[in-house]
């Protein structure tokens, strides 16, 4: 290239910033999968702390490029809220609920939103822009406890929701919730729900390729939240299907 000449990424970054669109058209730095879970005292959620970066260019592949970021956080009171997906999407959506707690707490009315009321929210703008064709790629884990009720729900990027005893994002809708659902039980203890979380996110670090052995735990309860310290969990990869994937499958490389 001569000098002074523009890249063809200069020119695509340019003609981006000239047209002043600042929607995600696809999902560019990600995060992988939440999971949360209903306990005896409250709720409990769990994320690694990877941040995948997806190059445009798909011979380039991806990248796990951010290793220390928060996938969950609290929201007023009484909500703790995860996401997977586009980690810019997920600092609008936190922007919104900002808005939305500063908007309820100057009624000054001695009331607050709880997790029911933040899930409803999230619900209608999730729909919201889905249907503008603008969505904000992401899937929120929404969990808390007010007024001695405890609360878990999940919202996905196309407005889709529901409430459970124990919910999943990304990957762990397929290798988490099984496990989930053979050892969740309503009399859990703290101590008990952290051990089946840690069996999941374990699952999850031996499958998902963008996981990685770094996570975090946060759990919410009538006296407030507690957002634990990064920590890794202990590995093993000598089993023998790690050693040799392939062997047995017909047609595989």
């Amino acid at each position: 290239m001569e000098w002074g000449a523009v890249s063809s990424e200069e020119k695509e970054v340019s003609t981006i910033l000239e047209s002043g669109s600042q929607r995600t058209l696809s999902p560019y730095v990600t995060g992988t999968s939440v999971l949360g879970l209903k306990y005896k005292d409250g709720v409990i959620m769990a994320a690694d702390m990877g941040a995948q970066k997806l190059n445009t260019r798909c011979s380039y592949g991806s990248t796990l490029r951010y290793k220390s970021v928060e996938q969950i956080k609290p929201i007023g009171k009484h909500t703790l809220l995860g996401a997977s997906g586009e980690i810019s999407d997920f600092q609008e959506i936190l922007r919104y609920l900002d808005e939305l707690i500063i908007y309820d707490h100057m009624w000054d009315d001695g009331n607050s939103l709880g997790p029911k009321e933040v899930h409803n929210y999230l619900n209608r703008v999730m729909y919201n822009r889905r249907n503008k064709f603008n969505p904000l790629w992401n899937s929120l884990v929404v969990g808390g406890v007010k007024n001695g009720q405890k609360y878990l729900g999940m919202v996905g990027m196309i407005g889709t929701h529901y409430e459970d005893n124990h919910v999943a994002t990304g990957f762990g809708n397929h290798l988490a919730r099984p496990i989930m659902r053979a050892e969740w039980r309503e009399d859990l203890t703290f101590e008990e729900a952290v051990k089946i979380l840690e069996k999941c996110l374990l699952v999850l670090l031996y499958r998902d390729r963008s996981a990685i052995n770094k996570f975090q735990i946060s759990k919410i309860t009538e006296e407030g939240v507690t957002i634990s310290e990064p920590y890794a969990l202990k590995t093993f990869w000598g089993f023998s299907a790690f050693q040799n994937p392939t062997k047995g499958a017909e047609g595989s490389w």
